[in-house]
C-alpha cells in the first residue's frame, strides 16, 4: 500500500495523542528510498551533509546551492514523506529578505514540505517572516552546530537553571512566532520534557533523552557509516562502514586473484560470430 504523507496537522495530532515521530536525516535519493521504505515519518536534509557527505569539519562551509541540490535527490527518493530542508549558515542571519528567498527556495526548487532553522530569540523575525510567507518553519534550540565557535565547541547545553530557562524562553518566543515544530539537540532530557510540556507545538529530539515528542537521528550515524566520531547520544543499528570496506577489499582480491570477472558476469557472442570475426580480421 502507498505510503500516506503526513501533514503539520497529522504531526500535531501526534504530539496530542503522545504517539512518536521517527525521523531520520538523507542527503541522496537511494538513502531516501530506504527511508521512505522503512516508513520514517519524516527526513531532515540536514546541514550535516558537509560532514557525512563532503567531509567538512564542521556545517559552517555548506551552502545554499548544496542544500538544494540534496534536498531535490532526497524528493525524488521519498515522494510520500514529510521532507525538511536545512537552512545552511549566512542563508538567513543576515536578513530577514534572505531569510524568505532561500526559504522559497527550498519549497520552489527542491519541493520541501518545511525548512529548519537554528538559534532563539535572535531568529525570531525570520520565523515570523517565512511563516507569513506561507511556509512551515521548525525552530532548533540546544546545540546549534552552526554557531557552535560561540558554544565552546560540540557540548551539551541547558546544563544549569539559568541556561535551563533560557532555552525555555527561547523555545515560548520561537512558537509565538509561528513555528509549526521545535528541534531541541544535546540539551537534558528534564529540560527538552519542559519545553515540550510548555509548548503547544511538536518538541523532537537530537540528544535530548526520550521526554520528547520524537526523535531525529543522522542516518550515517544509525548505519554505522560516518566514522569520524561518535557523539554520546547516538546509537550505532548496524556497522555499514566496515562491511562496505569488506566488500571492497573482497572486490579488490578477487579482481587480483584473477576470479572476476568470472564467466557468469560477461556476455557472449553470437554462435560462429567469433570465427567469422577472426576471418574477417584476417582478410584485412
Amino acid at each position: 500500500m502507498k505510503k500516506k504523507k503526513l501533514t503539520r496537522w497529522d504531526l500535531q495530532n501526534k504530539k496530542q495523542a503522545g504517539e512518536k515521530v521517527v525521523w531520520i536525516t538523507a542527503y541522496d535519493y537511494w538513502n531516501a528510498t530506504f527511508a521512505e521504505a522503512a516508513g520514517m515519518d519524516m527526513i531532515l536534509v540536514g546541514d550535516s551533509l558537509g560532514m557525512c557527505v563532503y567531509g567538512y569539519e564542521g556545517t559552517v562551509p555548506v551552502t545554499m546551492d548544496q542544500c538544494i541540490v540534496h534536498s531535490e535527490a532526497v524528493r525524488r527518493g521519498a515522494a510520500n514523506t514529510f521532507i525538511i530542508g536545512d537552512m545552511p549558515f549566512l542563508s538567513y542571519q543576515v536578513s530577514v529578505p534572505d531569510a524568505v528567498r532561500n526559504a522559497g527556495r527550498f519549497h520552489k526548487e527542491a519541493g520541501v514540505d518545511a525548512i529548519k532553522l537554528e538559534g532563539g530569540k535572535r531568529v525570531c523575525p525570520q520565523i515570523q517572516a517565512i511563516a507569513d510567507g506561507g511556509m512551515l518553519v521548525m525552530g532548533h534550540i540546544g546545540l546549534t552546530p552552526q554557531s557552535s565557535g560561540q558554544l565552546g565547541g560540540f557540548k551539551a547545553q541547558g546544563r544549569t537553571a539559568e541556561a535551563a530557562e533560557e532555552l525555555i524562553s527561547d523555545a515560548k518566543s520561537i512558537q509565538e512566532s509561528g513555528a509549526f515544530a521545535l528541534l531541541v539537540e544535546a540539551v537534558p532530557p528534564e529540560v527538552c520534557g519542559i519545553i515540550r510540556d510548555t509548548l503547544t507545538i511538536p518538541v523532537y529530539s537530537i540528544g535530548a533523552g526520550i521526554t520528547a515528542d520524537g526523535q531525529l537521528m543522522i542516518s550515517s550515524d544509525v548505519a554505522g557509516v560516518f566514522q569520524a566520531f561518535t557523539p554520546k547520544f547516538v546509537k550505532k543499528y548496524e556497522s555499514l562502514g566496515e562491511k562496505t570496506i569488506q566488500a571492497f577489499s573482497a572486490y579488490r582480491q578477487d579482481v587480483l586473484d584473477g576470479n572476476f570477472p568470472a564467466p557468469e558476469h560477461t556476455y557472449k557472442m553470437k554462435e560462429g560470430e567469433l570465427a567469422k570475426l577472426k576471418t574477417l580480421l584476417q582478410q584485412g
